[in-house]
């Protein structure tokens, strides 16, 4: 059976990616992997295997076009409130705390934040099918 291990994305400025991935979900850099013309960088939470490779292409000057076909990753938190609140202090533009209903329940709490090369991300609250 197939493990999921990783999901990548292209980022243009190295550091602000890392500073990012850090501060706003505590991702910590497992593999950092130089070639000639990029890097491979692997994070990971403490909590999952799961990694989020970053890919910094060394001669890319120019924001990558994320186009129409891009979703979002998604991370489950404990308090999605103090989270959201967090994320305002360190200046990390989440947006507005949403609640998602289907047949008049709430499914998901969430909010959604931007990387800094505009990648979005799902910051959803703990419980029911995302627990």
């Amino acid at each position: 059976m197939a493990k999921p291990v990783h999901s990548m994305i292209r980022v243009l400025d190295e550091a602000k990616s890392l500073d990012f991935y850090a501060r706003a979900f505590g991702l910590e850099v497992a593999d950092h992997l130089k070639f000639p013309d990029f890097a491979l960088i692997y994070l990971r939470h403490p909590s999952s295997p799961f990694e989020v490779e970053l890919t910094v292409n060394f001669d890319r000057k120019e924001p990558y076009s994320l186009g129409d076909g891009y979703g979002h990753l998604a991370v489950v938190v404990d308090n999605v409130d103090a989270e959201h609140a967090r994320f305002e202090q360190e200046k990390l533009s989440p947006g507005p705390l949403r609640d998602f209903k289907h047949d008049g329940a709430t499914l998901a709490r969430f909010f959604f934040v931007a990387d800094p090369d505009g990648y979005k991300i799902e910051v959803i609250q703990k419980g029911g099918r995302f627990g």
